[in-house]
């Protein structure tokens, strides 16, 4: 088995309006994206070429948007010890995360 081109554990992942987990995975291997919960159970998953995402103007530095399969997440790509650190503004997790994808995707 390869080693994941991106992995974050830890990620509170929403579908509007609720909360799947507070402590779920997004994974990027092997060209595909795959959304986990914290037991490691398959939310949705779909090759990097039919995913979309980005961070809208109205999402916090550590989130981002997910479309899968058509249904649209929400991902607070935060670690642990990130939690709420106000005045840090940046958030360098979800900037990896948008651009793994893009590099799984071909788009650069």
């Amino acid at each position: 088995m390869s080693e994941p081109e991106f992995s974050a554990r830890g990620v509170k992942i929403a579908r509007w309006p609720r909360s799947l987990t507070r402590a779920g995975e997004v994974r990027i291997e092997d060209g595909r994206l795959a959304l986990l919960t914290s037991y490691g159970s398959e939310i949705d998953s779909a090759p990097v070429a039919a995913v979309r995402a980005g961070r809208p103007w109205f999402a916090k530095p550590d989130e981002a948007v997910a479309t899968v399969n058509g249904t649209r997440y929400r991902l607070r790509l935060h670690k642990d010890g990130d939690a709420e650190r106000e005045g840090d503004g940046t958030s360098e997790e979800s900037g990896r995360f948008l651009a793994a994808l893009r590099r799984a995707a071909g788009r650069r």
